[in-house]
């Protein structure tokens, strides 16, 4: 597909947002680089060299009797899983394979990928489900249970909270565990028929960062090291934080009895 040197331009600012998004959505390396390595071929570069680590995106993209191209993006947003939002933008990316589209028109859907969230509603049933079936899992009662999903919800807007603002994620951890901590110890003394460590235990598994751990791991296996090196270490300290908050928390309930 031959374009025109502007919508070159405007075609390079679209694949750097779409790698942006990707990450910050909790997609792969590998699949951001594949991504915008076949999204440049097929509007007619002839040669896409792309490099992405967790908080960085370098595309170099060379069009037929065109100078290359090359622009490098800062990204500065903490993964956070949203499969809702990679599948979208994996449904651009196998569009535009097939049959691209105008750059106009690509933007366009971008822009509104970009400012539309996974539905909060479905977020919360999610967190309710798992963290009640998590503590009824681990050797809790119904009564755990229906506070594990009381305290899930409380989790999700402290989340919905904290990501408006400019905390980072580890001091987001450490305050969402810390409160629910001290939360779920204030329950247990008013009901002691309640046992706090089932309750922690279906909460905690909310905030744990699996998956983040789990792409790390596969990223170094598949080649990408220093992504997946860097991404373990963040989701190691993020895990700290979260075992932080809540060994302060009952301490200090401990204290309290």
């Amino acid at each position: 597909m031959d374009i025109t040197r502007e919508d070159q331009i405007r075609l390079m600012n679209c694949m750097l947002d779409m790698g942006e998004l990707l990450l910050d959505a909790g997609a792969e390396i590998g699949r951001v680089e594949d991504t915008l390595s076949r999204m440049g071929a097929t509007y007619g570069a002839g040669r896409v060299d792309v490099f992405v680590i967790t908080s960085l995106i370098s595309v170099t993209m060379e069009f037929p009797d065109a100078e290359a191209m090359t622009e490098t993006r800062r990204v500065r947003s903490s993964a956070q899983t949203d499969f809702y939002r990679v599948d979208k933008l994996n449904t651009i990316s196998r569009r535009c394979c097939a049959e691209p589209m105008p750059v106009a028109e690509l933007r366009a859907q971008l822009d509104a990928i970009a400012a539309g969230h996974k539905p909060f509603g479905v977020i919360l049933a999610g967190s309710v489900i798992g963290g009640g079936s998590y503590a009824v899992f681990f050797g809790g009662t119904l009564c755990d249970a229906l506070a594990a999903a009381f305290f899930a919800v409380v989790i999700c807007q402290l989340q919905l909270y904290l990501g408006r603002t400019r905390v980072n994620t580890v001091a987001s951890n450490l305050v969402i565990s810390l409160l629910t901590g001290l939360g779920v110890g204030l329950c247990t003394a008013v009901f002691p028929a309640l046992h706090m460590d089932k309750i922690i235990i279906g909460d905690i598994m909310l905030l744990i960062p699996g998956l983040a751990m789990t792409n790390a791991i596969r990223n170094m296996l598949v080649g990408d090291t220093i992504s997946g090196v860097v991404r373990l270490a963040e989701s190691l300290i993020w895990a700290a934080a979260l075992a932080g908050g809540f060994m302060v928390a009952l301490t200090i309930v401990n204290a309290l009895h």
